[in-house]
């Protein structure tokens, strides 16, 4: 793209990097064009550029035919002005005058030069201009003789076109007795210096780069000014220590000064030819490189934590790790965007439309560093896509849950003295790039209790140079670029300067050649008065400053937490009485993370439940002011974040204030200019709080009584300044009475809104510090301190230039905060002790005004102000009658509904108290029957345990009789035995029987010998008692089955009794029947098994008895 310089304005011509570039039309000549302005018509134009080529041609009919005339001209200037006698240097022709030639007919068609430029009726000669070579290669400078220096002053904008005129003017109508004659030497490149050299020594005085020259201008036609010039500079390195200032020139003859207008032009659009060949060498190097590019990202890091109220923010960072609290919702927010310029400056980069983030294919974290890709832990993404403000950046938000096992080392409280490192990575989707790229980012963290409170912090994020170096490879189908990637390269943290809402300038008086030259040997200028307006780079912009800018550092000294560590618990015990020490705390300015705690404090509204309950309920009444609180409310803090949303957090929460009050004082209601005061309370404490304290200032600090009687307590507080700046500033006073600038034009927004319209956050809460501890009087000694410190600017300007001043220069001098607590240090040393004696003389003026006003006229305002009274008195008693009518209706439908309730409750009453009434009885009834039950379940019990112990004596003797039989058995068993070893003994003696009765041990019938009738009879009796024994047996299993009859009859009773009646005594007959069933088996058991047991010894005794008796009978 071709480039060329632009003028908007008339003489002046804008430069450095600031200048406008221009890009050239289809069809027109691509060289560098020129508008400049006011300097005649086109034959004029075409005679100066005659009279140019004229002297070119002279300069090379020289004798020796060169264009080095050192000599010559060096001769002529020692004849014709010896006093502008410069050191001799070697001088040629520059080849400016070679452009002006070769381009004339250029000029001429394409230039804008005015029309009301004078005819040149002489031109400069060569003593007023001639052109050198510098020794040190830097290129031709002109050096412009007969110039006279008028001075210097500082400017705010330097820009500003009418400023410069301005202080051109004032230099040039001033300057007569400090006028110092110097030569000007102009570079011909934009590599070099503007040099100032003393005329009468030849010495320099001091030099300024090219391109820390912002802005040159000449002076009006056919004013005292044509002759003169001027251009401004800039001095510092940054933008907050930047000085303007504006240095004016005169020369003796008016068509000069056109002359050095082109000569700052051409070094303004010039580059030097050493500067081409490298910019050549580094276009051939990038052709030979082609396929391979480096692309520089920054991306930042930031990290939210949830707070009480659902909203998520910016957690505090220190040095080198970020403060966590555990236990609490996270979001990740980082922002993808490219590397300034000056960082890509050696990179061989694409432009960011062929190489764009297109998604985020994922947001990772992990504890640790040097983490392995398989062990990082995906997050949810919260949102994606280009910044709203800048949409070369792209942002990624996700969520993280610190709770989950995962993050268990960065969800625990870190030991003192330690950090915890977490790793965060992003895979981004890129056009061009097939797979997704990851940046990985390592920082250090440090794990608070989950209720830590963080004192003073910086929100600066954390930001990392990423260089992505890529390789082109064939096109795709479509015709894109593809590229792959080679690497991928962490450059660590960097800083970014980011422009701040608040900067630092210097306002110095005008320079003089002594000023100028410590300027040049690196000296610092005696400066008589310092001013410190806020300087940034639109800073010289007719535009005011938005409501709500400026950043508030909530950084803090740690001494001065700890002196207020010392005084909040005494105030929080005894909150009516203000510590010692206190005062002088609030006077430095409170620090920003107790701010809500110390307002309410100092307001003596903590804990006001009344009025918070008020507040809810105001909030849902109607308001008859809602259309104008809510056009109000779009306009109050734009710049503001939390308000800026439409319809957000901040402005809901903003309307429902505004809407509360304007109900809660309805004689004043809802005052323009009250939601920037609930804004900026606002964005320290509650809703409710915020109401609190708002209350408390309208009420007990009186700025109500502004907005009462049609301003009348306001105009009063306007005669006091009045009396106040006659006293102690009175030439900024007389300054007011001659130009008709009058105090209500610029102090109304002062008191009405207690500076927090139009002032940068930072002093507006610093004021708000000093209100609620001093009250109205503050506003007295801060409009003094204002106006005190913006005293040189006030009595420099006129009508419109000193409104303007209030309202667009004063509120951006004091977005610095070192200038804005100078302001208040001032405010609190000046004394305001004369106001009670102003406010006297005011009522007695209003006295003396209306005793000598015409009754009639007076009476009729009277009339006509109690007729407003009246009126507005009616409408409170209609809208009271109103609300009484349906007060009524409401209370009559709500008792009726009450009496409703009442009769079904005195019914339900009646239908419990009958219910109680039988149920005592069946209780009475069931205690009665439960009684006679237990009666006769011990009867059963007891005789239950008399036929125990009946059958367990019969057990007794049966078992008894059993052992006898069984004893007796034995014997007789035992003398069987006796008896046949003695018969045997008897057989074996005789030898005819023994032969016989051989087998003596064989049975009977072996023997021969036949059964004996006593064995027999045994036998017999055997069988009757096994008779006998199953009859007994027999009778004792009937037993036991009418015994399991009534049982059985027994529980079924219980069963039909539980059934019908449904008791609590049911426990009680289950558990006895239980008990009786238990009892009967036993006793039925036990004798069972004790008779079997006795039968069975018996039978076999009988058995034996009889074994016995047919062995003795067969022997």
């Amino acid at each position: 793209m071709e480039e060329c310089s632009s003028l908007r304005s008339s003489d002046s011509a804008g430069t450095s990097e600031e200048y406008e570039i221009v890009e050239s039309l289809a069809g027109q000549d691509s060289e560098p064009q020129l508008n400049i302005a006011n300097n005649g018509s086109m034959d004029d134009l075409q005679h100066e550029l005659t009279e140019v080529m004229r002297e070119k041609a002279q300069d090379s009919s020289s004798p020796n035919g060169s264009l080095d005339t050192s000599a010559n001209s060096s001769t002529k200037k020692d004849d014709d002005t010896p006093c502008d006698a410069l050191p001799i240097l070697d001088t040629q022709t520059s080849t400016l005058s070679e452009d002006l030639c070769s381009n004339s007919e250029n000029l001429i068609d394409n230039r804008n030069l005015g029309e009301n430029n004078p005819s040149f009726s002489q031109t400069a000669s060569d003593d007023d201009m001639e052109r050198v070579q510098a020794e040190d290669g830097s290129g031709d400078y002109t050096i412009f003789n007969r110039v006279t220096y008028l001075g210097a002053a500082s400017i705010n904008a330097p820009r500003s076109e009418a400023e410069i005129q301005r202080n051109m003017a004032i230099l040039n109508d001033q300057a007569q007795e400090q006028a110092l004659e110097v030569s000007v030497s102009v570079p011909s490149n934009s590599e070099g210096y503007v040099i100032i050299y003393d005329a009468t020594t030849s010495s320099e005085m001091t030099r300024f780069k090219i391109h820390r020259i912002l802005f040159c201008a000449r002076g009006k036609v056919d004013t005292s000014e044509a002759r003169c010039f001027a251009f401004t500079s800039s001095h510092g390195d940054t933008h907050e220590t930047a000085i303007f200032q504006c240095h004016v020139f005169r020369c003796q003859i008016p068509e000069a000064v056109a002359r050095v207008l082109i000569t700052f032009a051409a070094a303004f659009r010039r580059i030097p030819k050493s500067k081409m060949i490298k910019k050549e060498e580094e276009q051939h190097q990038t052709r030979q490189h082609h396929s391979e590019y480096e692309h520089l990202f920054d991306i930042s890091l930031e990290i939210k934590e949830e707070d009480s109220k659902g909203n998520f923010n910016v957690v505090p960072r220190d040095k080198e790790f970020f403060k966590l609290r555990s236990n609490i919702e996270k979001q990740l927010i980082l922002t993808v965007s490219p590397a300034p310029p000056s960082t890509q400056a050696n990179a061989i980069h694409a432009s960011l439309e062929d190489l764009c983030v297109q998604r985020c294919f994922g947001l990772l974290v992990a504890p640790g560093r040097r983490v392995k890709h398989a062990d990082m832990n995906l997050l949810e993404m919260v949102s994606m896509g280009s910044n709203a403000n800048d949409k070369r950046s792209y942002v990624i938000s996700g969520h993280w849950d610190p709770t989950d096992p995962v993050f268990t080392e960065l969800n625990q409280e870190t030991q003192r003295d330690k950090r915890v490192f977490m790793t965060v990575a992003i895979d981004l989707v890129m056009r061009g790039i097939q797979e997704p790229v990851r940046f990985v980012i390592e920082t250090k963290v440090r794990v608070y209790p989950q209720n830590e409170r963080f004192w003073y912090f910086s929100k600066k994020p954390l930001v990392h140079l990423f260089s992505l170096k890529l390789k082109q490879v064939e096109h795709s189908p479509q015709g894109d670029q593809q590229y792959v990637v080679t690497s991928v390269d962490n450059m660590g943290e960097v800083e970014r300067w980011r422009p701040s809402a608040m900067s630092l300038s210097l306002n110095l008086s005008s320079l003089t050649s002594s000023t100028l030259s410590s300027l040049s040997t690196g000296r610092s200028p005696s400066i008589a008065s310092i001013e410190t307006p806020g300087c940034e780079e639109d800073s010289d912009d007719d535009e005011p400053l938005l409501s709500g800018s400026g950043e508030v550092s909530k950084d803090c000294p740690q001494g001065e937490l700890d002196m207020w560590r010392q005084v909040l618990p005494k105030w929080q015990d005894a909150r009516v009485q203000l510590p010692k020490g206190v005062s002088g705390l609030v006077k430095r300015g409170i620090p920003e993370a107790l701010r809500g705690e110390v307002w309410q404090l100092l307001a003596r509204c903590c804990d006001d439940t009344d009025m918070m309950e008020t507040y809810r309920v105001l909030i849902t009444k109607d308001c008859p002011s809602e259309q104008v609180i809510l056009r109000d409310i779009n306009r109050t803090f734009p710049a503001h974040d939390y308000f800026k949303e439409a319809g957000g957090v901040g402005q809901d929460s903003l309307y429902k204030i505004s809407k509360a009050y304007a109900v809660y004082d309805e004689e004043v209601g809802y005052c323009q200019g009250l939601s920037f005061l609930a804004a900026a309370l606002l964005l320290h404490m509650p809703e409710e709080q915020t109401f609190c304290v708002l209350g408390k200032i309208m009420f007990e600090y009186g700025l109500r009584d502004l907005f009462k009687d049609g301003f009348e307590i306001l105009h009063m507080r306007f005669y006091q300044l009045g009396k106040l700046m006659e006293e102690q500033l009175p030439d900024v006073w007389q300054h007011f009475q001659e130009q008709g600038v009058e105090i209500h034009m610029f102090a109304s927004q002062w008191f009405l809104t207690l500076y927090t319209a139009k002032f940068p956050l930072f002093m507006v809460f610093h004021y708000l510090d000093l209100f609620l501890l001093t009250g109205i009087d503050s506003v007295f000694q801060v409009a003094l301190a204002l106006l005190q410190m913006s005293k040189k600017e006030l009595l420099s300007s006129d009508f419109e230039g000193i409104l303007k001043y209030f309202r667009v220069s004063l509120p951006k001098k004091y977005r610095n905060e070192d200038t804005a607590r100078q302001l208040f240090k001032l405010a609190t040393s000046i004394k305001v002790k004369k106001l009670k004696k102003y406010e006297k003389e005011y009522l007695a003026m209003k006295e003396q005004e209306a005793m000598q006003e015409d009754p009639v006229v007076r009476l009729e305002r009277e009339n006509r102000r109690l007729l407003e009274d009246n009126m507005r008195l009616e409408r409170e008693n209609d809208d009271l009658a109103h609300e009484l009518v349906t007060s009524k209706i409401n209370m009559r439908y709500s008792m009726d509904k009450l009496e409703d309730k009442c009769d079904s409750l005195n019914k339900e009453v009646t239908s419990v108290n009958s219910m109680l009434k039988d149920a005592e009885e069946e209780k009475k009834r069931l205690l009665m029957e439960a009684n006679q039950v237990k009666e006769m379940l011990k009867r059963e019990v007891e005789k239950g345990d008399v036929e125990s112990q009946r059958n367990g004596a019969i057990i007794a003797d049966y078992k008894k009789i059993c052992s006898q039989l069984s004893e007796r058995l034995d014997k007789e068993q035992a003398a069987n035995v006796k008896t046949i070893n003695m018969y045997k003994a008897k057989v074996s003696a005789c030898e005819k029987c023994s032969g016989i009765l051989s087998p003596v041990t064989g049975p009977p019938g072996e023997l021969g010998v036949e059964e004996s009738p006593v064995v027999t009879k045994l036998h017999q009796q055997i069988r009757e008692l096994e008779l006998e024994l199953a009859q007994t047996k027999l009778a004792l299993v009937e037993s036991e089955c009418k015994n399991q009859d009534l049982t059985h009859q027994l529980s079924t009773a219980v069963t039909e009794l539980q059934a019908t009646k449904n008791t609590w005594f049911q426990k009680t007959l289950t558990s006895f029947s239980s008990l009786k069933e238990r009892t009967a088996s036993t006793s039925s058991n036990n004798p069972s098994g004790v008779t079997s047991t006795s039968s069975n010894i018996t039978v076999s005794a009988l058995q034996r008895q009889q074994s016995r008796d047919s062995n003795s009978e067969k022997a």
